[in-house]
């Protein structure tokens, strides 16, 4: 883990904190990951910088071995969570795929507004949270995973993202690192 600095115009995109997603069991405890998120979103916002809230209300259309149900989704479960304080200035996103640039016009959002970097919170480490730094470092953005801000459903799939996929992505450390840097570059 090494995180190193962030460019001037970065952007925070929290993934999937939304009420069906946190009700899920998690390999960490949802109220320090939305803790977390939320100590982060206050930050950018004070900054004057992007905050992008993602929801997930559907999957991507495509045959796998694993079977997924996501057909009629209860009343509520896309609804963002309440704790990340939902500010007029955030943007909001709906994903029907794991990730968040996939037919969402994200990237176009961002790339108007200057954004070079992207900071990623929110469940899961190695679904959403995964994709959408793929998707962001393939499309040319600078990547920065707050580790302590994310969970995942087992331990194993968040470790694998963390110690494996992540540092090839981008770069990982805490909430209290993003914030020293975001507050440090601003001074």
């Amino acid at each position: 883990m090494a995180l190193t600095s962030l460019d001037p115009q970065t952007a925070l995109l929290i993934i999937d904190l939304q009420r069906g997603v946190v009700s899920l069991p998690l390999a960490h405890p949802v109220a320090e990951v939305v803790k977390n998120a939320r100590a982060l979103a206050d930050a950018f916002r004070a900054h004057r910088l992007p905050v992008v809230l993602v929801n997930v209300a559907g999957i991507a259309p495509g045959r796998t071995e694993q079977v997924r149900h996501l057909g009629n989704l209860p009343a509520g479960w896309t609804d963002l969570i309440p704790e990340l304080g939902r500010q007029a200035t955030d943007q909001c996103i709906t994903k029907y795929t794991s990730g968040a640039f996939a037919k969402t016009g994200l990237e176009e959002q961002l790339l108007s507004q200057g954004v070079t970097q992207v900071v990623l919170a929110g469940i899961s480490s190695s679904n959403g949270v995964e994709s959408t730094a793929r998707q962001a470092y393939e499309l040319g953005f600078h990547v920065t995973l707050a580790i302590d801000a994310m969970t995942d459903a087992g331990m194993d799939a968040h470790v694998h993202s963390l110690t494996k996929i992540f540092p090839r992505l981008g770069e990982s450390g805490t909430t209290q690192q993003v914030l020293n840097l975001l507050n440090s570059a601003r001074v």
